[in-house]
């Protein structure tokens, strides 16, 4: 059962492409840089790395400044490639010798399950949020999340993440992040 549970001092956050020009094709992403910007909160108060990517910046834009501005000196890693692990990326988290990967990020089918593919071949186990990844449609979506969850990613929500990483009510980690929530 230890594939279902998280620990802050095992997980990385990964936030996938969330940029100016790929955020208005989307349908809930407000719901998703929300949900994403609580992910990011809870990863700052825990103390869990984070690791933003974005994709060719030149066309499709920075990381939206609605999380940017929560990212402070989490500097986004550039990439080409469609999968966020790239060598940087991977030589980072190796660095971190943690092996649990919290993913959020666009679109669900294309960066975000490459993404998941290719962590899952390199021995992390993954927890994609489901309510913090989207497509331009419901049924790429769907489609994505399904492959993901076949290739053994287990597939979460903001609330359960934050829930699972605090792990007891009552002080004052939990008093302060149970707020994002409410």
């Amino acid at each position: 059962m230890d594939k279902f549970t998280l620990k802050t001092d095992e997980t990385v956050l990964i936030v996938i492409d969330i940029q100016e020009r790929l955020v208005p094709a989307m349908k809930y992403s407000k719901k998703i840089i929300d949900n994403t910007n609580i992910l990011i909160s809870i990863a700052k108060e825990l103390e869990i790395p984070i690791i933003v990517t974005e994709q060719y910046p030149k066309g499709l834009g920075k990381t939206v400044p609605e999380l940017s501005s929560n990212l402070e000196e989490n500097l986004p890693y550039e990439k080409m490639t469609f999968s966020a692990y790239t060598d940087e990326v991977a030589a980072t988290l190796e660095k971190t010798g943690r092996k649990k990967i919290i993913v959020a990020g666009m679109e669900t089918h294309v960066c975000v399950f490459q993404t998941v593919r290719d962590l899952i071949a390199s021995g992390y186990q993954v927890y994609v949020v489901q309510d913090a990844v989207c497509s331009r449609t419901k049924d790429n979506f769907k489609n994505g999340i399904s492959l993901m969850s076949q290739m053994g990613a287990v597939v979460t929500n903001t609330e359960t993440v934050l829930f699972d990483l605090i792990k007891i009510s009552g002080t004052p980690k939990f008093k302060k992040l149970s707020k994002l929530i409410k």
